[in-house]
């Protein structure tokens, strides 16, 4: 190996000495603050049950029904609903219409949140088959 001339060992020495005090300055720098204790993880999200997406699904549709929604004229399938899910939403919304007339919208929406999660809960989702549709009963 041949041996450096004298402006590369003095180019070589002067990057080292340049680089020094970076090196040291890093090395005397406080380190960061500890971060803050975290806190529990949060619980995972349990999976919801038939029942519950029932529930979710068709009081939606049955309030958008009630309120006259923009979407509220959308088929069954439309919805996402499937045959028994749509019987429980007529169910609801004559149950719902019934109870607007005397005691208002804010009862009527209750009243369809009840039905519906006792009927979705008692029916385990009601995901029944979807092949054969049920005629809509009329507006009203």
């Amino acid at each position: 190996m041949r041996p450096l001339g004298r402006s590369a060992a003095h180019a070589t020495t002067v990057a080292l000495l340049a680089a020094a005090p970076l090196a040291a300055s890093a090395a005397c720098t406080p380190a960061a603050p500890p971060a803050p204790p975290k806190s529990a993880p949060a619980a995972a999200p349990r999976p919801s049950s038939p029942a519950e997406i029932c529930s979710a699904l068709v009081s939606y549709w049955a309030k958008e029904a009630l309120a006259g929604g923009r979407w509220a004229g959308l088929d069954w399938e439309q919805k996402g609903l499937s045959n028994a899910q749509f019987a429980i939403h007529e169910d609801a919304v004559a149950a719902g219409r019934a109870v607007e007339r005397t005691h208002g919208r804010n009862k009527a929406l209750e009243v369809v949140d009840r039905v519906v999660a006792e009927r979705c809960a008692a029916e385990g989702g009601a995901t029944g088959s979807s092949e054969h549709r049920r005629a809509p009963s009329p507006a009203g």
